[in-house]
């Protein structure tokens, strides 16, 4: 059953009139006892306050909207979002994930019907939703790390692969029909450090998870190249590959994912992967929610801190 303002008025034996004002912020108006027999009540009837009641009064919902771009992810997208929703929701706020698109019309459809308190984005806000943004008055704050993270994983891959003596370096791609906000820096990494090693520049190619087109990339690649590759599932995709071809890893063919799934580590060899730390980036996330709304500093993404998961795939 529904807790109303009404039920804990009863609870609290006040009027209806006094439990709305010092529920909706202004218990100032009122002696510290009488605020306190209200908030007291109102925990133990486990009170939750009406949405749609605070939008009719304040123009504003209790809701942040995520924007989250609509490109693939693997399962830390959800042990991150569970932590955010969970620290909003010590702040009286709802966490609400909304996957990006291309139609700026449909940002602002958003805003007009759920008035969020917030909207944070995964990637940069185009100049066409700063601007419907700014007209609908909403704060906002993009948690993406511009091309720094990105590229710094790139490089990581690619650096591993060098140190391990492999002459021949290639990109790996995920094909997917959705948007790739990351894989071009993580590219433009690896070409670098392949210029910096006086390496040939790499092959670059994308394939989906199906075993068809791992097995056509290896007809290209010919053995004795390190594959960086997009993520995880790339990985395992052109491991499983090699071993149904009779290649040796890492001999033949050296792989590092990205991601460091679970599934990356019973794979076998073990796979190499790169790894962050995902309370810092749930941290990061709850940071930049409040730092729209005006109750913190913006945070800095320098401290999301990558590492290489050693396996025995590279």
């Amino acid at each position: 059953m529904t807790v109303t303002s009404a039920d804990v008025a009863r609870h609290a034996g006040l009027s209806r009139a006094t439990v709305s004002q010092v529920l909706n912020g202004h218990a100032h108006r009122f002696a510290v006892e009488t605020a306190e027999r209200v908030l007291k009540a109102a925990k133990e009837l486990d009170y939750e306050p009406s949405t749609a009641g605070r939008m009719l009064r304040t123009g504003l919902s209790d809701f942040v909207i995520a924007l989250v771009p609509n490109t693939t992810f693997g399962g830390n997208l959800q042990d991150i979002f569970d932590t955010v929703t969970e620290q909003l929701a010590k702040r009286g706020l709802t966490l609400v994930l909304r996957l990006s698109t291309q139609s700026p019309s449909s940002l602002d459809r958003i805003l007009a019907g759920m008035k969020p308190r917030a909207v944070l984005s995964l990637q940069p806000f185009t100049d066409q939703e700063k601007s419907i943004l700014a007209e609908r008055g909403v704060p906002s704050f993009d948690t993406s790390t511009s091309g720094n993270l990105n590229y710094s994983i790139g490089r990581i891959q690619a650096e591993h692969l060098v140190a391990q003596g492999y002459q021949r370096i290639a990109f790996a791609h995920l094909r997917d029909n959705r948007l790739d906000p990351y894989g071009d820096d993580r590219e433009n990494a690896v070409k670098d450090v392949c210029r910096e090693a006086g390496l040939p520049a790499p092959m670059v190619f994308g394939l989906g998870v199906d075993a068809a087109e791992a097995g056509a990339a290896l007809d290209l690649l010919k053995p004795g190249v390190g594959v960086a590759c997009y993520n995880d599932d790339i990985a395992i995709t052109l491991l499983n590959a090699a071993n149904r071809r009779g290649w040796s890893v890492p001999a033949d063919i050296g792989l590092v994912g990205m991601d460091n799934t679970p599934l990356s580590q019973v794979t076998n060899p073990r796979l190499t992967t790169i790894g962050y730390d995902l309370a810092a980036v749930a941290q990061l996330s709850v940071a930049a929610a409040l730092a729209a709304l005006g109750e913190g500093e913006v945070p800095a993404a320098a401290d999301i801190e990558l590492h290489l998961i050693a396996g025995d795939s590279a």
